[in-house]
């Protein structure tokens, strides 16, 4: 929830007077961190089968928010770097590539799968191990997060 300049003097003041008065201040709450509407499903890490080379991140996502997003980054909590990729045509050849913003809607349902939209985690902590959780977080237009637990799984596992 958004405030005007007005409402944040009002509540300004208010804390004031009741500190003034001896009163116990009453705890402000934060707003919920997320992405209202988003949803994620299915989200798996799949190690490297070399040691040093980049994990893959995928995941079922679900939209139903009201107002149309754009998903500009993903972070993975155990990687140095995290970068989204896609698929796309090059000098007549079909390679994976840094994915462009995607944009989502309400009721869109997107997959990041192998041979499609995917997050790449770069120097993946050598301490994270098949069976173990990392968290992966999205960020969309306007700076909002939305982060969620991704299962990680061996390179020869079910991607």
């Amino acid at each position: 929830m958004k405030m005007n300049g007005f409402a944040v003097a009002l509540l300004a003041g208010a804390s004031l007077a009741v500190s003034a008065c001896g009163g116990n201040e009453a705890p402000v709450e934060a707003e919920p961190e997320g992405v209202p509407g988003m949803s994620v499903e299915n989200a798996r890490m799949v190690l490297a089968p070399v040691a040093g080379n980049p994990a893959a991140v995928y995941f079922d996502l679900s939209y139903e928010g009201d107002r149309g997003l754009t998903i500009r980054r993903a972070d993975v909590a155990d990687a140095e770097s995290a970068m989204l990729h896609d698929y796309g045509e090059y000098d007549f050849k079909v390679q994976m590539m840094e994915a462009l913003p995607i944009g989502i809607k309400k009721g869109d349902k997107v997959s990041f799968e192998p041979g499609a939209k995917h997050v790449m985690a770069m120097n993946v902590s050598p301490d994270l191990k098949p069976g173990d959780t990392t968290e992966v977080t999205l960020t969309v237009s306007g700076g909002d997060k939305f982060s969620f637990p991704a299962e990680v799984r061996a390179a020869g596992e079910d991607r």
